[in-house]
């Protein structure tokens, strides 16, 4: 096998499971977006201080795993233009 064919059974592996990590880390920022819309209406309906530190944490959360999604989401577009040229160079 090429040192090319190689590097291109390397690189679909890593990015399927960047693809699987993305699915998941996308999955889990529904999760948060949904328990940070709970915990802002429940921080502008009570008025607590505790609801109010609840919403700020869970904000947090969704800016956390959004900013984690699109960074698996850089690295996978990354690998993927990068294994369009190795293709290229292959059929060269």
């Amino acid at each position: 096998m090429k040192r090319i064919e190689r590097k291109l059974f390397k690189l679909s592996d890593e990015i399927a499971a960047l693809e699987r990590a993305e699915t998941l880390a996308a999955e889990e920022l529904i999760y948060h977006e949904h328990l940070n819309d709970d915990t802002q209406r429940d921080a502008a309906v009570s008025g607590s201080p505790i609801d109010r530190a609840d919403a700020r944490e869970t904000a947090s959360d969704v800016a956390r795993f959004s900013k984690h999604v699109d960074d698996l989401r850089r690295k996978r577009l990354k690998l993927e233009a990068k294994r369009t040229k190795l293709l290229a160079r292959l059929k060269n």
